[in-house]
């Protein structure tokens, strides 16, 4: 795992590096493993939240907080649509997870797949 730029919410023009996955910053793209996505506004602040503290587990209150600026946790249905579509980006769907992982009854984590084998999550 390799991060660039320092920690905290991404800062304009720097590249987040865990693995094969580089999100840039300034042009808010995505790159796996040189292939190239445009993220939504949502998707970019969702994955850089979780690019810049990987292997932190976040709460499904705090990424509704930290992305939607919202405390509201009656249904974050929002949250998993993101996190499938960031999923499909990465490369995950169909299968299970490599790079968002579940934490059961929590909400999710960043990891790197070639790092370290993910701990047991529940579903995917």
């Amino acid at each position: 795992m390799r991060l660039q730029g320092g920690e905290g919410r991404a800062a304009r023009g720097r590249t987040l590096r865990i693995g094969k996955v580089a999100l840039d910053t300034a042009s808010r793209t995505l790159d796996v493993d040189g292939r190239l996505y445009t993220l939504t506004p949502k998707q970019f602040q969702l994955l850089s939240l979780f690019m810049s503290h990987p292997g932190k587990t976040f709460t499904r209150k705090q990424i509704m907080k930290d992305v939607w600026d919202t405390d509201y946790t009656g249904d974050t249905r929002t949250l998993d649509v993101h996190v499938h579509w960031l999923r499909q980006k990465l490369g995950d769907v169909p299968g299970p997870p490599r790079y968002i992982v579940t934490v059961r009854r929590v909400g999710y984590r960043f990891v790197d797949p070639e790092a370290s084998p993910p701990e047991p999550s529940g579903r995917g």
